[in-house]
């Protein structure tokens, strides 16, 4: 049998020219498809303006993981967003979050280190109503989080201490509309194990 041809330098070329070109096709198929899902507003990510409603999370048994269940009016910060100013705001609560390079030691939607928390389903964990507004003197959730925002250093957390970021109170109201936008995603259950946060 005659392997010459493998030997040939433009055999190789070719088959790594033609993998390209039918993976490029696949992944351009694949981006276009799930576009409509991927997008706010879509199947899986919901409208900015989720920021004005309660947000929960349940145990679906038909997809075996827990799902963000999105219920009535429940204003953050006593405001109402239309559209516009929902999208401004999480698009600067995201600006906040990368110039501090959070994901240098917390989790988003999958990305970014362990350090510390994971921030993806942040908005929903029991804590910050059981544990950090009594500690912080916060009347609500958001609040709590933007006290410890501010002022990280006040409120120690376990043996691995958050910097002080010199977040400004807009900013962290920005950082927080962010986390409870992305708290409705639908990560199909990620993170596992996360569990079930009830609402007040």
């Amino acid at each position: 049998m005659n392997h010459s041809h493998t030997a040939d330098p433009a055999f190789w070329r070719a088959g790594a020219i033609s993998a390209t070109a039918v993976m490029l096709v696949i992944l351009g198929f694949l981006t276009v498809n799930s576009l409509s899902d991927i997008t706010a507003g879509g199947s899986h990510v919901p409208a900015y303006t989720v920021i004005n409603h309660r947000i929960s999370y349940q145990y679906d048994p038909a997809r075996d993981h827990d799902m963000p269940v999105i219920g009535g009016q429940q204003l953050l910060f006593g405001k109402h967003y239309d559209a516009e100013q929902a999208r401004a705001l999480i698009a600067r609560g995201k600006l906040v979050i990368q110039t501090r390079a959070c994901i240098d030691c917390h989790t988003f939607l999958g990305n970014g280190a362990y350090f510390a928390p994971d921030l993806t389903k942040s908005w929903l964990d029991p804590a910050w109503r059981l544990q950090w507004m009594p500690m912080t003197g916060a009347k609500t959730r958001e609040d709590a989080m933007v006290e410890f925002l501010m002022h990280p250093d006040r409120y120690p957390t376990w043996s691995r201490e958050m910097p002080d970021l010199h977040i400004s109170r807009d900013s962290a109201e920005a950082v927080v509309a962010y986390l409870k936008w992305m708290s409705a995603i639908n990560t199909n259950g990620f993170p596992a194990n996360f569990g079930h946060a009830s609402q007040p």
